[in-house]
């Protein structure tokens, strides 16, 4: 069903508890007399950035520690900058991890934060995206239309013909028996034009979709006329202020995040610019194609996220970097004690195991070539490589022995063929 809620694991459940938040936020402004969706998802995404902040400090340290530790990296890449024979990297690898041992870091420190939080976002775009899937309150209000609608004659083509020109990808075709729910994810992506169609097309009940439209309408207006579930599109309208502002605060948001290179290093230069002028414009698209809802999901989280980003600068810019450090090496020397491994450990581990079990098969292989020469010898005598091979009979080999001679013309083969000498 298109409106269910989401049911993908962990993003589902996310969603269903962030569900929970967003009706709360409606129905507390509900009781001071205000409904209105777009307050609602202001509201609803400062406190999930809120409830992330202490992710997004411990991710910003974590950033802080690696920058300090950084040029003593780049010492040991450069100086094993030409060496690419596996004892020199092995070697590497290792004068590296003593160094983020040093600090008691890790190359995966801040990917946990990362990992956490996509799913989060996912969440919340179901969220927004399907709101009367998450308020029962705007549910019920879409149901008094559906029901009166499901009474009339060829009411699914008709609302086809009144969606399919609104030109969203947010809405489908629906089909001849689509249920209740499935309907109303239609009919929240109605603009004001979309339902005075639908009111002109079912007169009978022209009065009850009215009454609906017009409550539908004034929950999703956010401000200065722009709906919520309207995309801006790429016209000239009040729209456009939403990706406008989105751009404006990704841009200042990333120029906070951004932190210069302790090395020069002109390649991370380069890459900071890319993502200063990259960033924005994918906000400009995506808040030009998505509802309004979303755009204003995206412009709140940046501006808040630019707020955020310029204290915990304030914070670290003051804060004691050599604490940190101690800080940081005294709880990687508490999970060590307790037998846990970090995701880099795995990965080294995993390469260590995977080298064994290659050294061991190709071990394994010289010693099945060895038999097959042996046998040839014994076969063939010391003139065995006068013998073609082609009229060697095998027939008294047995199944060892025509297997090992098998093996035996195959690598020989392969080592002509391949242009080993």
């Amino acid at each position: 069903m298109l409106l269910t809620q989401s049911t993908t694991p962990i993003i589902g459940w996310i969603a269903i508890l962030l569900g929970y938040v967003m009706q709360f936020i409606f129905t507390a402004l509900s009781f001071f007399g205000i409904q209105n969706i777009g307050l609602c998802i202001i509201f609803f995404t400062i406190f999930v950035r809120l409830l992330m902040f202490p992710l997004t400090i411990r991710q910003q340290r974590v950033m802080k520690i690696n920058q300090v530790m950084q040029p003593e990296i780049n010492k040991i890449q450069k100086k094993y900058r030409n060496k690419k024979d596996q004892a020199s990297m092995a070697k590497q690898n290792e004068e590296i991890q003593a160094v983020y041992d040093k600090y008691g870091s890790n190359p995966t420190g801040g990917c946990l934060q990362l990992l956490i939080q996509f799913p989060i976002f996912l969440a919340l775009y179901a969220v927004i995206r399907k709101v009367p899937a998450y308020i029962p309150q705007v549910k019920a209000l879409y149901m008094t239309a559906v029901t009166a609608i499901e009474g009339q004659t060829g009411y699914i083509d008709t609302i086809n013909t009144i969606a399919d020109g609104l030109n969203s990808s947010y809405v489908s075709t629906l089909a001849s028996d689509a249920t209740s729910n499935e309907i109303i994810d239609v009919l929240n992506y109605f603009t004001a034009d979309a339902w005075q169609q639908l009111s002109d097309a079912m007169p009978s009940i022209a009065d009850t979709i009215s009454k609906v439209s017009d409550q539908v309408i004034s929950i999703n207006n956010f401000a200065l006329g722009i709906n919520v579930a309207q995309a801006p599109g790429l016209r000239l309208s009040i729209y456009l202020i939403i990706p406008i502002l989105a751009a404006i605060f990704q841009y200042l948001s990333i120029l906070n995040q951004q932190q210069p290179s302790s090395d020069g290093n002109s390649q991370t230069a380069s890459m900071n610019r890319s993502m200063s002028i990259m960033m924005p414009l994918m906000s400009l698209y995506f808040c030009i194609i998505m509802p309004a809802g979303m755009g204003i999901y995206w412009v709140t989280s940046a501006a808040f996220q630019f707020i955020q980003q310029a204290l915990i600068n304030l914070y670290f810019k003051n804060a004691d970097i050599d604490k940190m450090v101690e800080e940081s090496r005294e709880r990687a020397a508490k999970k060590k004690a307790k037998g846990k491994k970090s995701v880099m450990d795995w990965l080294t581990n995993s390469s260590e195991k995977a080298e064994e079990q290659k050294k061991a098969y190709e071990s394994r292989n010289r010693t099945v070539i060895e038999i097959a020469n042996m046998n040839l010898k014994k076969i063939n005598g010391s003139a065995e490589s006068m013998v073609d091979p082609d009229k060697v009979d095998t027939s008294n080999f047995g199944e060892i022995g025509r297997n090992a001679y098998l093996v035996s013309r195959y690598e020989k083969e392969h080592n002509t063929r391949g242009g080993k000498k």
